[in-house]
């Protein structure tokens, strides 16, 4: 996936809806990074997003943009939306969004990349996990960004933010082994 998917998606959805702004979560949220993003950080087909100024209404969209969709069919991804409150986000993570004009009249505005990560702890899923080791290997995340977001974070219960922290402690060891291989 690159911007210009994203261009072409949220034009189309400005178009059926008048929004001229979407937020971007989940994996492709690391389009938003300014530098080179390792490609497991992109292969999501789902474009996780909302409008900034009117989150729900993006769902009234999803019919014609969404997963089963013509628009699918022609481009092999698709809008998937979503609400800001499903994700387990650090606090001030709305102050921390990366804004690109994809065009004029036409933004879109990317999670930071640790705030990403923190609810990609939260859900821990395999793919996941490898998309945050995507990201601590090609320097975009930071494990003491991340540790310092969790403290600014409510999880869902103790099991979650458990889960969570557990997996923090085995990629740290993980990107301890893996640089100390590549020397």
């Amino acid at each position: 996936m690159k911007r210009d998917d994203l261009r072409r998606l949220f034009a189309q959805a400005r178009r059926l809806s008048g929004e001229t702004d979407y937020v971007v979560f989940g994996s492709l949220a690391a389009l938003g990074y300014a530098g080179e993003v390792p490609p497991r950080m992109a292969m999501s087909v789902d474009v996780d997003a909302c409008g900034k100024s009117d989150p729900a209404r993006i769902f009234e969209i999803a019919g014609a943009l969404g997963q089963g969709s013509a628009f699918e069919a022609e481009h092999g991804y698709y809008l998937d939306p979503i609400s800001p409150r499903v994700a387990t986000l650090p606090a001030g993570w709305e102050g921390r969004l990366v804004r690109i004009e994809l065009e004029p009249a036409l933004a879109a505005w990317f999670l930071e990349p640790n705030d990403t990560a923190v609810s990609k702890y939260a859900r821990m899923e395999p793919r996941d996990r490898e998309w945050i080791r995507a990201g601590l290997e090609g320097e975009i995340l930071s494990l003491p960004i991340i540790e310092a977001r969790f403290a600014q974070t409510t999880f869902l219960d103790a099991s979650e933010e458990q889960r969570a922290r557990h997996a923090l402690a085995e990629d740290r060891a993980w990107l301890r082994a893996t640089l100390s291989r590549k020397g």
